[in-house]
């Protein structure tokens, strides 16, 4: 694959982004306007700036790299993509409505992809033109430093299809988990549930957030506490994630922990509202119960 677009230039399509264009490949990247995109590109721009002071990429490949970068202010300049990666916030029918539109420029070889962390691939595969070429790409946050990425065929997915962007994977130096098209996967199916309990843990007074999260950091080695991730992904992405594990399955586990829902609704969402299970306007981050 030589051109890729990405549809949707938030944290994560902007990190999908930069990642591509870092491995030598061309990148459309849009948004619902070209002064989003255009955004993102500078953003994009300022974060391999700081690798460059880090030393962590060389100056000349970096300016290469953004320059690979296109934003685009629709989908016409897409017909000539190899690859179409949506990128979008987690609800089905804003996927959808992109899986329309993109579906009308798609090339007759080319793939389309959703970056989903949750939502059935054969499910929203209806909503594409091909379903044998339709695919869940699963890439994980921060983009240019996380190296997984989850491979999701659907029913009708080609095995095609599947070889194609396993090589797209290897290309950007990632490995692949292959997963089969269940609800969150293996990654979400595993880790949201944990957030969720956790917050279930500190809804009912059992510890407190510095508590809870030193516990499974100390405790589970992990090297970041349910909490601080949660806050990091976005409480409302979490609870996206976990009502679809709910409402697909119908298992009252996946039950989302009331005080969730009530940050939630407060939109005390994590680092990106300034505040979550910590309040972020200082220094350092500071627990808030």
């Amino acid at each position: 694959m030589n051109k890729v677009a990405v549809i949707g230039a938030g944290q994560m399509g902007s990190g999908i982004a930069q990642t591509i264009a870092r491995h030598g490949m061309e990148v459309m990247l849009s948004d619902v306007d070209l002064a989003v995109a255009e955004k993102a590109r500078e953003k994009i721009g300022a974060a391999l700036a700081r690798m460059i002071s880090r030393g962590k990429i060389e100056a000349g490949v970096a300016e290469s790299a953004l320059a690979r970068i296109t934003p685009v202010a629709s989908y016409e300049p897409m017909a000539d993509a190899d690859l179409i990666i949506e990128a979008a916030t987690e609800k089905e029918a804003v996927k959808r409505a992109i899986f329309a539109e993109a579906g009308k420029v798609l090339r007759g070889d080319a793939i389309l992809a959703s970056n989903t962390s949750s939502i059935p691939i054969t499910r929203m595969a209806q909503a594409s033109p091909d379903p044998a070429r339709f695919i869940g790409l699963h890439f994980f946050n921060p983009v240019p430093v996380m190296g997984l990425i989850e491979v999701i065929p659907g029913l009708a997915t080609s095995d095609d299809t599947v070889a194609r962007v396993r090589q797209f994977a290897k290309r950007l130096n990632k490995e692949v988990v292959e997963a089969q098209d269940e609800p969150g996967f293996v990654v979400n199916r595993i880790l949201l549930p944990m957030i969720n309990e956790a917050v279930f843990v500190l809804g009912q007074g059992t510890a407190d957030v510095a508590d809870i999260d030193k516990g499974c950091r100390i405790g589970l080695n992990h090297p970041m506490g349910p909490l601080e991730l949660a806050d990091f992904v976005g409480l409302d992405t979490c609870l996206d994630i976990i009502m679809v594990l709910y409402n697909t399955t119908g298992d009252s586990k996946y039950r989302p922990a009331p005080l969730l829902v009530k940050y939630v609704e407060a939109g005390w969402l994590g680092r990106k509202s300034g505040r979550g299970f910590y309040d972020y306007s200082g220094q350092e981050p500071v627990p808030t119960r």
